[in-house]
């Protein structure tokens, strides 16, 4: 009804309806996925959610939180500090009550998240739902972020044997943060080489740098220190 209902927005002050009406609609796509290689415990980097759920909702926009199994979305134990667990008590609540990805209907979404740690390696990389829905706000021209390991989620999307991220400019967690996380052995490929061989121009900045990329309808952040540029980035390009 959302889509319908924005197809009477007209500077005529008597339409009837307006979708500056309707609140922004936010589809936020994390990974169900606890292990990495070697059982190393794993899951969604909190701040990377957090943060911007909590920016969502402060500006009245409604959000939904889905995953690939609709089951929880865990919280990488790095991530996790009891003075941020309480703040952010109503982010830790939508991740323990994820709905399922394929039921969701997202044509009448103004804009998809993906969060990051390590764990969207694992399930959202070939997660054939989620390359159909980025695929489809491709073609609409509607708004895409990924943050840190979340661009993982973009290599799920291929239209025609063309990678979604194929001649986009983007960035995530580079090969070198892995290696200084220490996390290198951990993982099933190294994201910025995988964009990079799915025809990404990848853009990066030093080990722990903030770093924000913008590319039309694609917002990408390399990694959680990025986290309130990349929030910031989303807010704007949404009230434009």
């Amino acid at each position: 009804m959302v889509e319908e209902n924005k197809k009477f927005c007209s500077e005529d002050e008597n339409a009837e309806f307006c979708s500056c009406d309707f609140p922004k609609q936010i589809l936020m796509v994390v990974s169900n996925v606890c292990k990495a290689k070697n059982d190393h415990r794993t899951g969604v980097w909190l701040e990377e959610f957090a943060v911007p759920y909590q920016a969502f909702i402060d500006a009245g926009y409604d959000v939904t939180v889905a995953s690939p199994t609709g089951e929880i979305a865990p919280v990488d134990p790095a991530s996790e500090d009891l003075i941020k667990e309480v703040k952010w008590k109503n982010a830790i609540k939508a991740l323990n009550d994820t709905q399922k990805l394929d039921t969701i209907d997202y044509m009448v979404f103004d804009a998809l998240v993906l969060p990051g740690g390590h764990a969207p390696m694992f399930d959202l990389a070939k997660c054939e739902t989620l390359g159909k829905i980025i695929n489809y706000f491709s073609s609409k021209g509607r708004l895409i972020a990924a943050i840190c390991h979340g661009p993982a989620g973009l290599l799920s999307a291929v239209d025609a044997g063309i990678p979604f991220v194929n001649g986009k400019r983007l960035t995530c967690f580079t090969n070198e943060e892995e290696v200084c996380a220490h996390k290198e052995e951990l993982l099933p490929f190294y994201l910025e080489d995988e964009l990079k061989t799915a025809g990404a121009f990848f853009i990066q900045e030093d080990v722990g740098k903030v770093n924000v990329v913008e590319d039309d309808n694609l917002i990408t952040a390399q990694n959680y220190q990025s986290v309130w540029a990349f929030t910031d980035a989303i807010l704007k390009y949404l009230n434009k």
